[in-house]
């Protein structure tokens, strides 16, 4: 039996204002096995790193909880929390804001190691963050070690910022759309190194992104959310190949693909209007405003909830079986 990292029952974040709840994160549940990758894809406003910053805690749920290697740490005291993300460490974004441009790379590593009181001697820190260079294919190390965030290119800042990262030895990480400040020539190469540091330090990834493309290539399962729901999840390759739900047809169909003859013609994507306010959310299956396959039933009746439609393959649409060739 695979062994279970993290468990998210019910997960939710509501935002109060004056128009009522804002349902950032609303009742999501998921399992996350070690060494495995879970892709979260999505349009922006839908859920996906204000997921990542629940399971960083960076930020309190409403609701559920979150349970890391069989402990209850939806809620935890500063110190836990302390412990916590030894374990539990976050890829941001943006390369050029997650590193402080005062330091050096040196300090950059080492700071973490400072903070959890690991390593007995700054030489023993420093030895560290040259090994963390090495493991993502920053060398020679000791010269980059000398450089500020600024004398690195886009794709040597996230080597680096991934190096903080695994300096800690975390058995989870949170990868937060790591390579969408990154060239697109450089993208690949730096999701090669993330694999390979995966396989050679047995990780775990959450990895959120908007490119579906690098989703497939990149994770074991993707959950596709929307408004704050999980509305389709399963293997990379159902997902992509045996696309149920609406919604995640319409996010495959708005990917790029070079078409002989029409290098200046968009592709018509399967979707209508804008992405519904989530402090004013429809009555029935959210989607159902900006579905082109919506019926009455759509928004009479209560909340879809997932279903498994076959192994492992969950959505959320009460008409599955009507916009498939299976079931």
């Amino acid at each position: 039996m695979m062994d279970k990292v993290l468990e998210v029952k019910n997960l939710k974040l509501y935002y109060y204002t004056n128009k009522g709840p804002v349902h950032a994160v609303d009742d999501i549940s998921f399992d996350i096995y070690k060494g495995e990758t879970l892709g979260v894809v999505g349009e922006s406003g839908c859920g996906k790193s204000t997921t990542g910053k629940l399971l960083m805690k960076l930020i309190e749920p409403t609701d559920g909880k979150i349970i890391f290697r069989g402990e209850d740490v939806t809620y935890l005291e500063k110190e836990k929390i302390k412990k916590y993300k030894e374990k539990v460490q976050m890829i941001f974004q943006d390369p050029y804001a997650s590193l402080n441009p005062r330091f050096k790379i040196r300090d950059v590593l080492t700071e973490p190691l400072v903070i959890h009181n690991l390593g007995e001697s700054r030489k023993e820190r420093e030895e560290l963050a040259i090994e963390a260079l090495e493991e993502v294919k920053l060398t020679p190390a000791k010269d980059f070690m000398e450089r500020y965030s600024h004398m690195l290119s886009g794709g040597q800042r996230q080597r680096a910022a991934t190096a903080r990262t695994l300096i800690l030895s975390p058995d989870f990480i949170i990868a937060d759309e790591p390579v969408s400040m990154i060239d697109v020539s450089t993208r690949a190469e730096i999701l090669q190194m993330m694999k390979e540091v995966q396989q050679d330090l047995d990780l775990t990834y959450f990895y959120i992104t908007h490119d579906l493309s690098t989703a497939r290539y990149f994770t074991d399962r993707i959950a596709v959310m929307y408004l704050g729901r999980i509305i389709e999840m399963g293997k990379a390759d159902d997902i992509i190949d045996n696309t149920i739900h609406p919604y995640t047809k319409a996010l495959i169909s708005a990917v790029c693909e070079p078409i002989p003859g029409r290098v200046n013609k968009v592709k018509e994507v399967p979707i209508k209007g804008e992405i519904t306010s989530a402090a004013n959310l429809p009555q029935g299956c959210r989607f159902h405003p900006r579905c082109i396959s919506a019926k009455p039933e759509c928004w009479e009746n209560d909340e879809t909830e997932l279903m498994e439609v076959e192994a492992e393959h969950f959505v959320a649409c009460r008409r599955w079986r009507e916009l498939t060739n299976f079931g």
